[in-house]
């Protein structure tokens, strides 16, 4: 199954970065998404990132922040000793939610003060 979705969620775990042979630049994460506050539905997804958006996802992201993710769905299915399947989302644009993490709009730009606007 391929679509392109927008994910609402909590990164869960620290985004790993790496190079290919190639040398581009890969990044992956896990984020939980929660339907509604006090909802029982909950999914998980495995996010990855390419080029320059896998460098900013290295710089940016950390395990607790809430982000808004947007890109290709695929959903893999697996077997083994069980059977399950696993969401993954090729992501497009990743950002942070403004109004639920960490974000700082001090630290978003290298110098906001006044005497620097002229």
């Amino acid at each position: 199954m391929d679509g392109s979705i927008t994910v609402r969620g909590v990164v869960t775990t620290r985004p790993r970065h790496l190079r290919t042979a190639d040398g581009l630049a890969v990044a992956s994460f896990r984020i939980l998404s929660v339907r509604s506050a006090g909802s029982s539905h909950r999914s998980w997804f495995t996010v990855t990132a390419l080029r320059r958006l896998a460098d900013a996802v290295e710089r940016s992201l950390a395990p607790g922040d809430a982000v808004l993710v947007t890109g290709r769905l695929r959903v893999r299915e697996w077997t083994g000793t069980a059977r399950g399947s696993t969401a993954e989302v090729e992501a497009e644009a990743i950002g942070l939610e403004v109004g639920a993490g960490r974000f700082s709009p001090a630290s978003a730009a290298p110098d906001a003060s006044p005497a620097n606007d002229r």
